[in-house]
């Protein structure tokens, strides 16, 4: 059809060209042009096969006109004969001006429009009829790719002044085409349902109302292919294929059935695994690096987590372009596979130089003092790794990406370009909110990460809540020292009415300066020294005061303001693989708190916590977590002081016991008077929402089980034997529930329910608890 399209056109254009020049041959003097808008003149002369002084005949207006029509340039082509001058008159097809969207959601704008350039329509473009087919069809090839093979795709071209037009497309998009049946053919070995299973796309549960895993694409399918491919290939069936895939679609185009044939192949086992090459490093280091032993079933991911630690292993020590070939050797009589691994060093590699990009705000040094290479030193990939993630650390970078430039003329050196994308680093927050503890909640704060492009901290806010008012400042300087010793100077100030959080009856006045230092011992182990002195004072309530109040004033001959000089240090080991919501890694944390001999108050406190996360499926997080903390007087002092004991019950301890609640009470005004030891501790079950394909990063939902109490020497728990006095294993509280975290744009907030196990008769319970707006 195209060839006889082309032979009428050049037809046309013979009987064109042949009407309007004689067929008399003459030789052309000049060349004249007429009816050129856009285009240059030399451009079309550039095209046209005839210069002056050239003789023509029929033939050869016959193939200039049809030169001139293949550029595409021209809607109409005329040749005249003025004299001995060649007269040429077109006319110019129209350009494209500009090229809009309407109707999409799913797609945006900019990836279409790059669909639409990968083909060569932009603006500027010459427009004809064809041009409006292949859009419609590179338009229908996007959305298909998406499952959305009901989309209609409507065009309206509208001419403009200086031979230009715009084009309007509007798409209906349609609904994406569902996955009712998927069926795998040649399986014998694995049924369908556990190939189908936590795949990226099937026929989901029954459950999941709102899940879009039954959305067909095309990138999808090609995704689920490979897990199917791999489920195999870690098993032992090296020989597994996949011969095809047939994806048929209903009349109405809302249906997909997918057929898959496979070929599982027999079983193998690994019959030896050798190490070859050049050793850099301890072959017997090397060879602790692969996985896949004698007698192992094959698997293709042992295989290549081995080839990617051994290049990690050289790459440690400078050997940063380090390959590892892998040679297999199939037998097929034994069923068995000889994996080869040799080992390809290559040259050492040094860095020249480190050149950061894009701080505009941020001095260059704040980075350079985060990076783990130094110029000159060899390129380590752990440590360039490293590196990289102490910078996205940071609260002021957004992003950041580090790439290795190869030095021209040099096969052993590298360029490091820090590329970055920095945030805001200050903030002026105001704020409220209300818990069910705290009451109404008021907050203004002024925050700024990156003082003046320094990296420094500077902190100034006010939170109050029905039981406390506090003002506090503070300042951090990361690097005090060259040696990475940080620096805290911070100043508070606290008034706060006990009877209001339902313990003691009294009031206190608290003021707080201190000084502390952060010394990083390594990577994952900090080191943390501290100074600073308090002041108290003292507010018995006037009606109905606490009995351990008027002792401690009586103790103390009346005396209700103390002045304390104190010390404080910590130990923190911490490996989390993000600070908010981890899902792997450890924290563990080692802290003192002490006034120091000599002071008005002598007294020490002491804890532990750990929080451990275990990944249980990729989407599915164990927390297994527990807080010590004990607290005593000493010297002059003979006990923990009141006003610094510890309470538990509520959101952040024993869920579903009132806050504060638990442990010793007074006797006369039943309300909770802390202890000097208190245990908590816990397990949590993070999964996903569930109806929710891919549920927001900022909420966590977990099944929860808590345990704990507090204890005070010489006083009996809430209902235990008087004559059971300080810590009893068996008033400990537990309870059960779910729980809920968001961190949401006006604050975090935190839901619970749970239902307590072992509560006695007096216990102030509450199965749903929350906090909105409170400050973690």
């Amino acid at each position: 059809m195209s060839f006889i399209r082309l032979f009428l056109l050049i037809v046309l254009v013979n009987s064109a060209g042949m009407a309007a020049v004689h067929a008399d041959s003459f030789t052309v003097s000049g060349i004249r042009i007429e009816g050129l808008q856009r285009l240059p003149d030399g451009t079309l002369l550039n095209y046209l096969p005839i210069v002056a002084g050239d003789p023509i005949d029929d033939d050869q207006i016959t193939y200039a006109i049809s030169e001139l029509y293949k550029t595409g340039f021209f809607a109409d082509i005329q040749l005249f004969r003025d004299g001995d001058v060649l007269v040429v008159r077109v006319k110019e097809r129209p350009s494209i001006a500009n090229v809009e969207f309407s109707g999409n959601s799913d797609i945006d704008d900019d990836a279409l429009k790059n669909a639409l350039t990968d083909i060569g329509v932009t603006r500027g473009q010459i427009y004809n009829r064809a041009l409006l087919e292949k859009l419609a069809m590179e338009l229908e090839r996007v959305y298909f790719s998406q499952g959305k093979y009901g989309v209609k795709i409507e065009t309206e071209v509208t001419p403009l002044d200086q031979n230009r037009v715009d084009i309007d497309i509007t798409i209906s998009e349609g609904k994406v085409a569902l996955i009712k049946h998927i069926n795998i053919v040649g399986n014998d070995v694995y049924d369908d349902e556990t190939l189908l299973d936590d795949l990226e796309s099937g026929v989901p549960s029954s459950w999941a109302l709102f899940s879009s895993i039954d959305e067909y694409s095309k990138p999808k399918l090609n995704g689920y292919l490979e897990k199917i491919r791999s489920y195999y290939l870690d098993r032992g069936y090296i020989k597994f294929t996949i011969e095809s895939t047939q994806v048929s679609i209903t009349p109405d185009k809302q249906d997909i059935y997918i057929t898959i044939n496979v070929s599982e192949g027999d079983r193998y086992k690994i019959s030896s695994s050798e190490l070859t090459g050049e050793m850099v490093v301890n072959r017997q280091t090397m060879e602790s690096q692969i996985f896949t032993r004698q007698g192992m079933w094959f698997s293709r991911s042992l295989m290549t987590t081995s080839k990617k630690r051994l290049e990690q292993q050289m790459g440690r020590i400078g050997y940063a372009f380090s390959q590892v070939k892998i040679t297999p050797v199939i037998d097929d009589v034994k069923k068995e596979v000889a994996l080869t691994y040799h080992v390809i060093p290559g040259e050492k590699i040094y860095v020249r130089r480190i050149m950061i990009h894009g701080n505009d705000t941020t001095q260059d040094q704040v980075f350079r003092r985060e990076m783990r290479l130094m110029e000159g030193s060899i390129l380590a990939s752990d440590l360039l790794e490293r590196s990289k993630i102490r910078i996205q650390r940071l609260p002021y970078v957004e992003s950041v990406e580090i790439e290795t430039v190869p030095v021209p003329g040099s096969s052993t050196q590298v360029d490091l370009k820090v590329d970055l994308t920095e945030k805001l680093a200050g903030s002026f927050n105001i704020g409220a909110g209300f818990s069910q503890t705290q009451g109404l909640l008021f907050n203004v704060g002024l925050t700024q990460e990156n003082l003046f492009g320094t990296g420094k901290r500077l902190s100034l806010n006010i939170n109050t809540d029905r039981a406390n008012t506090i003002y506090s400042a503070a300042y951090t300087n990361p690097y005090y020292t060259i040696d990475g010793i940080s620096r805290t100077v911070s100043a508070s100030f606290r008034e706060r009415d006990a009877s209001q959080e339902l313990i003691n009856n009294f009031q206190t006045n608290t003021g707080d300066i201190n000084i502390s230092y952060g010394v990083p011992l390594s990577e994952f182990n900090t080191l943390s020294l501290g100074y600073g002195f308090s002041r108290i004072k003292i507010t018995p309530s006037s009606v109905n005061p606490s009995r351990d109040v008027t002792l401690f004033l009586d103790e103390h001959d009346g005396q209700n303001t103390f002045n304390s000089l104190t010390l404080n240090t910590s130990f923190s080991h911490d490996t989390r693989n993000r600070t908010v919501f981890a899902t792997t890694g450890t924290q563990q944390v080692i802290a003192m708190n002490m006034t120091v001999p000599g002071s008005q108050l002598e007294y020490y406190k002491l804890s532990y916590r750990t929080n451990n996360y275990f990944s249980v499926t990729s989407a599915t997080t164990l927390l297994l977590r527990a807080n010590l903390a004990y607290g005593d007087g000493y010297a002059g002092t003979s006990a923990l002081p009141f006003f610094e004991r510890y309470f538990a019950g509520g959101i952040r301890t024993v869920r579903g016991y009132e806050s504060n609640s638990l442990g010793p009470r007074d006797p006369d005004s039943n309300f909770a008077i802390g202890g000097n030891m208190r245990i908590t501790a816990g397990a949590d079950y993070i999964f996903p929402i569930p109806f929710v394909e891919k549920p927001p990063s900022s909420v966590r939902l977990s099944a929860f089980y808590d345990v704990g109490n507090v204890f005070l020497n010489d006083y009996h728990t809430f209902n235990a034997d008087p004559s059971d006095k300080g810590f009893q294993l068996d008033q400990l509280r537990t309870s059960v529930g779910l729980s809920l975290v968001w961190i949401s744009p006006i604050g975090p907030l935190r839901f619970s329910y749970a239902r307590t196990i072992n509560d006695v008769p007096g216990d102030d319970l509450r199965a749903f608890q929350f906090s909105i707006g409170s400050f973690f």
